[in-house]
């Protein structure tokens, strides 16, 4: 007889890094997806111009697939610190876009902003938990 061994998807030290991961990429994913086939429907209840949704829409549709590939490595912590500082990144950009008025938001604009600036950076934090618990 033979066996198969197949190595771990995770330990219980990256659970939690890589399910934040992918639950991030997935949602994230969708959300791009579905500003992609969208757009010009959701500039039009936000204020944002059809180019930014579209440009956005890329953006997650690329981080998914790239934020998928980084928590399926054996070594997922690197790809975990990017993925924080990504949504960081993305929180940050969240708040100049409301602090700065440089797009004519509409109310459903500005909470859509708030509520993508509010996720970015609670998975930041999940994420960061994730790769703390990596270190200790």
């Amino acid at each position: 007889m033979s066996a198969i061994s197949v190595p771990a998807v995770s330990t219980a030290r990256d659970a939690l890094l890589r399910l934040a991961m992918r639950a991030d990429a997935i949602i994230v994913g969708i959300v791009g997806v579905v500003l992609l086939a969208a757009a010009g429907w959701a500039a039009d209840i936000t204020g944002l111009p059809r180019a930014v949704e579209l440009g956005v829409g890329v953006f997650s549709v690329v981080y998914g697939v790239v934020v998928l590939a980084l928590a399926a490595l054996d070594q997922v912590r690197p790809g975990g610190i990017a993925v924080v500082i990504a949504n960081l990144a993305c929180t940050a950009i969240a708040a100049a876009v409301l602090l700065t008025g440089m797009f004519g938001l509409t109310g459903v604009g500005t909470a859509a902003v708030i509520v993508t600036g509010l996720y970015t950076l609670v998975m930041a934090e999940l994420q960061y938990i994730g790769v703390r618990r990596l270190t200790a």
